[in-house]
């Protein structure tokens, strides 16, 4: 009589194999296909979980460069600012005018071409005189310091804080939500949404520390991004051949 067993054992322990075999790829294939692998893990927290981090992570850094468009009732402004908890450096352009702004503690400084001189003061006293172009010449490219009591200094000084400027540009509306996934400047992202589709979004960095990338504000106020987190710079008062003192107060500057 022949026996078999031993064929049926051996397919029996190949067909076990086999699927054993597929049964692994199956799992690596899932698992592969896990979006938040490799990542900080924040994309699987909620919405309010992901905000807290990322506002957390923010207040935490030492430093941050941000640049983009901010819009209010008082106009449009495009920024392009370094930050920490000294001050700032950087760039502010309005509807009128691209200026310098630098705060080193207390002290603050602008610095603006001729024609931005000459235009300030003209709208302040509604002359075109030789005197007040060769007063706007001599301030051309300087940096001039700004007095603490005159209206231009809160406005100014504003783009310079970082805390300050950080809480209102985070802050989202309304019940937050989470959104899709993106790759902003090349830094994968998870975005969450304020709520009534006017709250504005940020996008949240997954790799690394949680740190937002980009903030959209609510009712079109502007997009910002947000890069170097942390890392440090040096903030110095000009040299005083290129800084000018004006004494108690500028010409009325509307920015």
């Amino acid at each position: 009589m022949t026996s078999y067993a031993p064929a049926v054992r051996a397919r029996r322990t190949a067909l076990a194999v086999a699927l054993g075999a597929q049964l692994a790829l199956g799992l690596t294939a899932c698992a592969g296909d896990d979006p938040d692998e490799g990542t900080n893990g924040i994309g699987k927290l909620s919405a309010a979980e992901i905000d807290t981090r990322a506002r957390a992570a923010a207040d935490a850094a030492t430093a941050v460069h941000l640049a983009g468009t901010l819009i209010s009732k008082d106009g449009s402004y495009t920024l392009d600012m370094r930050l920490n908890a000294d001050g700032g450096t950087g760039s502010v352009t309005s509807k009128e005018n691209t200026f310098a702004v630098l705060r080193v503690g207390d002290d603050l400084y602008l610095k603006a071409d001729a024609a931005f001189w000459s235009a300030e003061r003209d709208a302040q006293d509604g002359k075109g005189e030789d005197d007040d172009a060769e007063a706007a010449e001599k301030l051309d490219g300087k940096y001039v310091k700004v007095p603490e009591d005159d209206p231009t200094y809160k406005r100014l000084r504003g783009f310079t804080e970082k805390d300050t400027l950080l809480d209102g540009l985070l802050s989202l509306h309304g019940t937050v939500n989470k959104g899709d996934r993106a790759k902003i400047t090349g830094v994968p992202t998870i975005r969450i949404l304020g709520g009534k589709g006017e709250g504005g979004s940020l996008d949240v960095a997954l790799k690394g520390t949680p740190y937002p990338v980009r903030v959209a504000r609510g009712g079109g106020g502007g997009t910002v991004t947000l890069a170097d987190w942390g890392r440090s710079f040096e903030l110095a008062a000009p040299p005083q051949d290129d800084t000018v003192d004006y004494g108690g107060q500028l010409p009325k500057n509307s920015g």
